[in-house]
């Protein structure tokens, strides 16, 4: 095969597709929530391998589909494209990348979404092995699937979805998301968060939230205060060390 066929065969001409439509973001709860689960893993998850964490992206599975817009989505193994000046490496191409992400997940903002119909239908047809859906404004909490829940996780059994039981340990991640009732952004509220083991817990999948990197700054000023109360206990003036 000549290097020009084989150009032609690996670089499928992208030029009538619309990476970005400049659509804004549902409401306010639907994009803190976003970020919550993006910013934590850049800032605080460290696993063994790259990834690409966003969220409101669009993901185009096949050249000639429509993209599907996950509001947020995780992919393992993978690197995000340098040069974003490239139409190619705007969005999330699963033939330049090389695989579709590994878990997506919806916030429910209203009755249209399509998160317990045509989307999940979709994801499981092009082979997303984890999807959850969580439904902070309780819109769709009359669903038989939902079932009065505000969190559901499913994970990919051939080609159909199973419900997966708390707590929502996702195996192939090495993560489990989690219902978190806290501050974030000074908004006190129910959050969706990921979660990791607890150290020195291997067998446990009851882990601690990631914390976002304020949360980390925080608990590092905290150990430095005690530290320094401890020093000054011993007699120590921590600020002459």
């Amino acid at each position: 095969m000549t290097p020009q066929l084989l150009d032609e065969i690996v670089t499928p001409d992208i030029s009538h597709i619309v990476t970005e439509d400049d659509t804004p973001v549902d409401n306010f709860q639907s994009e803190k929530q976003q970020r919550l689960l993006v910013e934590p893993l850049y800032s605080s998850w460290s696993p063994a391998a790259p990834f690409i964490a966003a969220a409101n992206v669009g993901l185009f599975y096949a050249l000639k589909e429509d993209p599907i817009v996950p509001d947020v989505f995780l992919s393992l193994g993978v690197e995000m494209p340098a040069d974003w000046s490239l139409k190619q490496n705007r969005s999330y191409f699963a033939w330049e990348i090389g695989k579709f992400p590994e878990v997506v997940i919806e916030v429910v903002s209203n009755r249209k979404g399509g998160e317990l119909g045509d989307k999940k239908d979709d994801y499981a047809r092009i082979g997303i092995a984890y999807y959850a859906v969580f439904d902070p404004l309780k819109q769709l909490q009359n669903e038989d699937e939902l079932n009065g829940s505000l969190l559901k996780v499913w994970v990919l059994n051939g080609k159909q979805y199973v419900e997966l039981p708390e707590p929502f340990w996702l195996d192939a991640v090495g993560l489990g998301l989690t219902l978190w009732e806290g501050t974030f952004e000074g908004r006190q509220d129910l959050w969706l968060r990921w979660c990791d083991r607890e150290a020195g817990a291997e067998h446990s999948r009851d882990g601690q939230v990631i914390p976002t990197g304020a949360e980390r700054a925080n608990e590092a000023e905290l150990k430095a205060q005690r530290l320094a109360e401890r020093l000054r206990e011993l007699g120590v003036n921590p600020d002459e060390i």
